[in-house]
């Protein structure tokens, strides 16, 4: 009899069990599922960068692409020869140095962190394959405002300045962040938004680099990467 209620009594309790993990489960769509799949893979690899300039500070984005510490973001944020202070997913902080800045008009830098301990890296897409009205995401530190995720659509491509439209809300802060495809692979690196009444606002018009234009800098500027890091470490340079 006390073998019969056991078995009763644990039949039940497994019955419960998935009905709980099927309930957490079902806690989210597909669609949101994406979304917070897509956040919770890339977000590590995500720094907030703020460089000392005489006016007060210059903020951005960037991505770490090199366990080591190597940087993809913004030139424009980078201006200035201000100390360049960036702080990581987890909240610490770290100097970088300057290790290469693009020549044409792409608006790309890479900086470095020394660190002890392995960092996340973003994976790189292919920009060749975007097509319009796919959906993306973006991340970065609008407005001080670290490690914010917002997404969009591809809204055109301008082949002939070599940029990518978006929706994705794109802020002052978010510069050199990535865009991104469902899968989490970065796509873009995002530059600036149309703002004709100067107020500095994303009026749903923001602009990246593609970015394959920025695995050819990376690519150019393997000479200076050497210095500092074994170069075959980074995806597009092995």
């Amino acid at each position: 009899m006390l073998k019969k209620y056991f078995i009763c009594y644990f039949v039940s309790f497994v019955i419960l069990l998935n009905l709980n993990i099927t309930s957490y489960s079902q806690n989210f769509f597909s669609d949101e599922q994406v979304n917070i799949s897509v956040y919770e893979k890339v977000a590590p690899a995500i720094v907030a960068i703020d460089v000392n300039i005489d006016d007060g500070v210059s903020s951005g984005t960037g991505c770490i692409i090199d366990q080591c510490g190597l940087i993809l973001t913004s030139s424009h944020i980078l201006e200035s020869d201000g100390d360049i202070n960036v702080t990581t997913h987890d909240g610490n902080e770290y100097k970088a140095k300057l290790i290469a800045v693009t020549t044409e008009n792409s608006d790309l830098a890479l900086i470095k962190i020394d660190t002890k301990k392995d960092l996340p890296i973003i994976d790189f897409g292919d920009s060749t394959k975007i097509k319009i009205g796919q959906k993306v995401f973006a991340i970065g530190n609008p407005f001080g405002f670290s490690s914010t995720l917002t997404m969009g659509i591809i809204s055109r491509l301008d082949y002939r300045k070599n940029k990518i439209q978006t929706d994705a809300a794109i802020n002052p802060g978010s510069s050199g962040g990535p865009l991104l495809n469902s899968k989490g692979e970065v796509i873009g690196i995002n530059q600036s938004i149309y703002n004709p009444d100067n107020n500095k606002s994303n009026i749903g018009i923001g602009f990246a680099v593609p970015v394959n234009a920025a695995k050819r800098f990376i690519i150019h500027s393997k000479k200076s990467i050497i210095k500092f890091i074994k170069a075959d470490t980074i995806p597009c340079l092995k």
